[in-house]
């Protein structure tokens, strides 16, 4: 018999920052949030989940799947931000009304919401609730500058390595580790546009690094040998995670 996780007892709310909180209060937290959040609902490739522009009512939580942030612009796709399951793919929407970005499903997704007015009046009853939902917002602007700061320091290569460290990373906190295969739906000009380049250069990254024997991407999955020897190329260091670490809470 295995023992039961928080994901199967909560299996809404259950990972929402998982593996970046104090365990303790973030169980209390999950407690609050599962009965506020409504029906799952599955999201096919492509579907999006909110518009630029659109007044936002409900925040939620991604249960399967990826899904990204991403800013359409003179016919172009520019990639600002993915997540992954346990995420609140909208929250910023709670203060802003409207985000000034879509957030779309790469591949298929699922999803569960809680309503602005029942999240808002949790937060006023409890501010340590409040305070971790800034948290979550902060953390999504921790990755941000991020991949700002990749899009200056590595060439195509490192970033797309960096790009899987990440991704392994945060699945890891979210009990989904993923051994040496990290599957993913993402097509190479997912990539291209998640790094900044061109979907040419994103194929002669990606052929550089099986040259390199760090990895093999095919259909969007990461094959490696070693996660640490291709975190060394990417020069990762997860700390702005915030997960286990110096800068943990």
């Amino acid at each position: 018999m295995h023992a039961i996780t928080q994901s199967e007892t909560h299996p809404l709310a259950g990972r929402f920052l998982q593996g970046r909180f104090p365990e303790a209060a973030r169980i209390e937290m999950v407690d609050q949030l599962e009965p506020l959040m409504e029906e799952p609902r599955q999201l096919a490739e492509g579907e999006r989940l909110i518009a630029r522009g659109q007044r936002a009512t409900r925040a939620s939580i991604l249960l399967e799947g990826y899904m990204l942030r991403a800013i359409v612009q003179d016919g172009r796709r520019f990639i600002v931000g993915i997540h992954v399951p346990g995420d609140f793919v909208d929250l910023h929407g709670l203060v802003l009304k409207h985000l000034d970005h879509d957030v779309t499903a790469v591949g298929p997704a699922r999803v569960s919401s809680v309503s602005h007015d029942a999240l808002r009046s949790l937060t006023e009853a409890r501010s340590d609730i409040a305070e971790a939902l800034w948290f979550a917002t902060l953390l999504d602007a921790a990755i941000h500058r991020q991949w700002i700061r990749n899009l200056e320091a590595l060439d195509a290569p490192q970033r797309i390595a960096h790009l899987y460290a990440e991704l392994h990373h945060r699945l890891t906190h979210v009990d989904r580790h993923s051994g040496l295969t990290l599957r993913t739906p993402f097509t190479q000009a997912d990539i291209a546009d998640m790094c900044g380049v061109s979907a040419i250069h994103a194929n002669r990254a990606v052929a550089r690094l099986r040259e390199l024997g760090l990895g093999e991407i095919r259909r969007g999955d990461l094959y490696v040998r070693d996660w640490s020897t291709l975190e060394r190329y990417a020069g990762f260091d997860p700390a702005y995670l915030y997960g286990p670490g110096r800068l943990s809470r």
